[in-house]
C-alpha cells in the first residue's frame, strides 16, 4: 500500500531535454504561443508559477478509468468542469467517453466551440437569456441535453425552443445531494410527466449528482453515503419505466465512488472529473485499502520557483493565493522533496519550512506542488504544460477558463 510520500515522490522521469541551444525569454514565449514545443523546451525553460500535467500519468489515469467503465457495462461522460479544456475532452471521447459534462451553458459553448459533442449541461438554464442561448447551442449541438428541476423552467425552455424551431433534449436532474435538482420519486415523475406533454422538449433521462458522496472520508461511509443517494435515482427511473415513461439515461457518480456507483443497478454512465488530474483533497478521503486514496495518479501539479531565502529553514516561492485554490483547509504538498511545508504568503507568495535535507534548497531552485483541488486551481491558468519526463511535449489552452455564466 503506498503511503502519501512514496505516491508523491515518484520518479519525475528523463532528464532535461537537450533542444541543441539556449532561447531567449521572448523565444520562448513563440514557441509557447505557436505551440511549437515539442523537443525544443525543457521544465526548466518554463515561466512560473506554471501548470503542469504529467502525460504519462493522465494517461495511466484515462486508461483505468475508461476501461473500469467499459468492464462493467456503463458509459462514461467525463466532467469538464475539471479541466476546462477541449484538448482534454477530445482525448476522452477518443478513450472510449460518449461526450463531456459542462458545469455552465458558458462552458459548453466554449466546448462547442472546439468540437466537442454530447454535451450535458449538469447546472439547470435558467433566464431568458441564458435560455436564447441554450437553443442556439441545441440547434449548433443537437445531441446536447439541459437538466431541468422546475416545471415553470421546463416550459420556459420549451416556449423559447417551439420559437426557434428546434427539440430540447432534458433530463430530469434530481436532488440527491446538496445542491439542485427536483426530489427523487412522485414529484420527479410529475416533472417527467410534463416534459412528455411539452412538443419541443424530449425527455432524456435523469441526472442525479451526489456531489457530497465524492469526498466522505473512508470507503466504507463513502460507499453508505453514495448507495443511500444512487439507489433513490434508480428507483425513480424504475418508477419513471413502470408508467411508460422511458428513461434511457441515468447519469451520475464522481472520482470519490466511481468504484462504488457500478455495483447499482439502473446507473448507465458516470461523470467523473478529477480521476484525470487528483489532488491533495481526493488523496485524504481514503481508499479500500487503507487512508490515502491513490487509484489515479496525481498527474497535475504547479512549478514554483524559489525566489528568497531570507533564513536557513525559510524560502520564498513565487506561487501564492493567485496560483493555487485556497478552498481547502489544507496547503499545496510539494512533490519529491520531503521536509518542505508550504503555507500562503500573501497573493504571490508561498512560504517554505524548510527541515532536514530541504535546507540545502538555493535561490533559484524550482519546486513541483500537488494542488489542493484541482478545479478551481485549472481556472486560475491559460495553458497547462504538458510534459514526458522533463521534456514539454505539448501546450493545451483552458479554452473555458472563467466560463462561469
Amino acid at each position: 500500500m503506498p503511503t502519501r510520500r512514496s505516491f508523491l515522490a515518484g520518479a519525475l522521469g528523463a532528464p532535461a531535454v537537450l533542444h541543441g541551444r539556449r532561447y531567449t525569454a521572448a523565444e520562448i514565449q513563440r514557441l509557447i504561443e505557436r505551440g511549437h514545443v515539442r523537443g525544443k523546451i525543457s521544465k526548466d525553460d518554463l515561466p512560473t508559477p506554471a501548470l503542469l500535467l504529467d502525460l504519462d500519468a493522465f494517461e495511466a489515469n484515462v486508461r483505468r478509468m475508461a476501461e473500469h467503465l467499459r468492464r462493467h457495462g456503463l458509459a462514461f461522460r467525463p466532467h469538464g468542469k475539471t479541466h476546462k479544456c477541449g484538448e482534454i475532452a477530445r482525448r476522452l471521447i477518443r478513450a472510449g467517453a460518449v461526450g463531456c459534462c459542462a458545469a455552465k451553458i458558458s462552458e459548453a459553448e466554449a466546448f462547442a466551440r472546439d468540437g466537442i459533442r454530447g454535451l450535458l449541461i449538469t447546472t439547470p438554464v435558467v433566464g431568458r437569456h441564458k435560455i436564447e442561448r441554450a437553443v442556439a447551442l441545441a440547434r449548433r449541438c443537437p445531441d446536447t441535453i439541459f437538466c431541468v428541476d422546475h416545471p415553470q423552467n421546463a416550459r420556459d425552455l420549451d416556449a423559447a425552443a417551439g420559437a426557434a424551431r428546434v427539440r430540447l433534449n432534458v433530463a430530469v436532474d434530481l436532488y440527491v445531494g446538496r445542491r439542485t435538482g427536483v426530489m427523487p420519486g412522485e414529484p420527479a415523475l410529475k416533472l417527467a410527466e410534463l416534459i412528455m406533454s411539452l412538443r419541443n422538449l424530449r425527455l432524456a433521462g435523469i441526472q442525479a449528482y451526489a456531489g457530497h458522496a465524492s469526498h466522505v472520508v473512508g470507503f466504507e461511509k463513502r460507499r453508505e453515503a453514495s448507495r443511500a443517494a444512487m439507489e433513490q435515482a434508480a428507483a425513480t427511473r424504475q418508477l419513471f419505466e413502470s408508467k411508460g415513461i422511458p428513461c434511457p439515461l441515468l447519469s451520475g457518480g464522481s472520482t470519490g465512488t466511481y468504484n462504488i456507483d457500478v455495483e447499482i443497478p439502473g446507473i448507465t454512465e458516470l461523470q467523473p472529473g478529477s480521476f484525470i488530474f487528483m489532488d491533495v483533497d481526493y488523496n485524504r478521503i481514503g481508499g479500500r485499502d487503507g487512508d490515502f486514496y491513490g487509484d489515479f495518479k496525481n498527474s497535475l501539479t504547479v512549478l514554483t520557483t524559489v525566489i528568497s531565502k531570507p533564513a536557513a529553514d525559510t524560502a520564498i516561492v513565487d506561487a501564492g493565493l493567485k496560483a493555487f485554490s485556497t478552498d481547502k483547509p489544507f496547503p499545496p504538498e510539494c512533490r519529491a522533496r520531503p521536509g518542505i511545508t508550504y503555507s500562503f504568503a500573501g497573493d504571490e507568495h508561498g512560504r517554505l519550512s524548510l527541515a532536514g535535507e530541504a535546507r540545502s534548497i538555493e535561490l533559484g531552485d524550482r519546486l513541483e506542488f500537488v494542488i489542493p483541488h484541482c478545479d478551481p486551481t485549472v481556472n486560475l491558468y491559460d495553458r497547462i504544460y504538458c510534459l514526458r519526463g522533463e521534456a514539454v511535449e505539448d501546450c493545451w489552452r483552458i479554452t473555458a477558463r472563467g466560463m462561469s455564466q
